[in-house]
């Protein structure tokens, strides 16, 4: 008989509540098949519905049962109580919401961008500033949320109106420890707006080299040549110098240096460097040249200046040239290896092998 009191008063709430829940999974299931065929031509709103999915399937049922629980008695016992925790998971499920329409029209238009052709330079600096001012935007939603959820807590205001009253020496503590994250958020913004380096751009951040895998809202994570992974600080790139080797666009320049005797023809090797260049498919056919940039008392330096679409066609035909021009010259001069030359007494000259400048050094 006690349980038939204390239930009876809830019943008619409790039903109603069951109602809305199921009636509000049938709108969003309707709802969700008949938004993908609105938007099934649209690349960015299609995004938007797909993250946004999940969260509304939870933000419809909070919403039928605030409906029921408002309409329901205030006198009934624990109401209050019901309505709160009902009211905090409707923030945090609006908070979701938001955070996963940020992130559908950053996917939007990071799809509708590719990065994947031949001249991507417009694309990164799109995905750049879409991550970045996503991840951003996204924390400060979810911030919001939690201060959203912590005014419905009277103690929490009366909390927070006596931290701001006798903030002190504790505030000045949390405000030198927070320097970094707010450091790093300006930082982002900076990066995003002004765009120094972007996603996939090639950088020589500390003496490494490595192409921008990702930027978040902290730190950026650099895939180096060996496939580790260097994480430097947003900051870091505001305050020093660094090397972006494809800031407007991805062509470079790369040399090899020969010593070679004196003896050795030149024109024959400019022939053999251009012929080898025609035949490299890394070369993109802007430059190719030959030229003597230093001598000594014992040899000759050479530079092969040549050109290519990116730093790793670069590096590969610089190898190639090297190893081929080298054999060459081994080949059809091989007296114009770099030499050491000696008089000995009664045996006229002679010439023995030695290394180049830089090696003997």
């Amino acid at each position: 008989m006690d349980w038939t009191v204390t239930l009876s008063p809830w019943l008619n709430p409790v039903i109603a509540a069951l109602i809305g829940v199921v009636a509000a999974l049938v709108v969003h299931r309707i709802g969700r098949a008949v938004l993908y065929r609105v938007v099934r031509f649209s690349t960015l709103f299609t995004q938007v519905v797909r993250h946004c999915e999940r969260p509304m399937q939870l933000v419809l049922p909070l919403l039928a049962l605030q409906a029921v629980w408002q309409g329901a008695p205030d006198d009934l016992r624990g109401m209050a109580s019901v309505r709160h925790v009902n009211g905090l998971l409707l923030i945090a499920a609006l908070a979701w919401l938001a955070i996963g329409a940020v992130r559908g029209v950053a996917a939007g238009i990071i799809e509708l961008h590719p990065a994947d052709v031949a001249d991507n330079l417009q694309a990164r600096r799109i995905h750049t500033q879409t991550r970045v001012i996503s991840r951003i935007v996204s924390g400060a939603l979810l911030v919001a949320g939690l201060a959203f959820m912590l005014m419905t807590f009277p103690g929490a205001r009366q909390l927070g109106a006596s931290l701001l009253a006798s903030a002190g020496v504790a505030g000045l503590v949390a405000g030198i420890a927070a320097k970094s994250v707010f450091s790093n958020l300006i930082a982002g913004l900076q990066i995003a707006l002004s765009q120094p380096l972007r996603i996939d751009d090639v950088l020589i951040v500390k003496g490494e080299w490595g192409r921008v895998e990702e930027i978040t809202g902290s730190y950026v994570v650099m895939r180096l040549w060996d496939q580790r992974r260097l994480i430097v600080p947003l900051q870091w790139f505001i305050e020093n110098p660094f090397e972006n080797w494809t800031r407007t666009s991805a062509e470079l320049l790369g040399t090899v240096m020969l010593w070679v005797d004196y003896t050795l023809p030149v024109e024959p090797l400019r022939a053999e460097a251009q012929r080898l260049c025609e035949a490299a498919p890394q070369w993109d056919g802007r430059a190719c040249s030959v030229q003597v940039v230093e001598t000594t008392e014992r040899a000759m330096q050479l530079r092969v200046l040549v050109s290519a679409r990116s730093s790793g066609d670069a590096w590969d035909l610089r190898c190639l040239l090297r190893e081929k021009l080298i054999e060459f010259i081994a080949r059809e001069h091989p007296q114009a290896l770099p030499r050491v030359r000696t008089e000995g007494e009664g045996t006229g000259d002679k010439t023995a092998a030695a290394p180049s400048p830089a090696e003997s050094a």
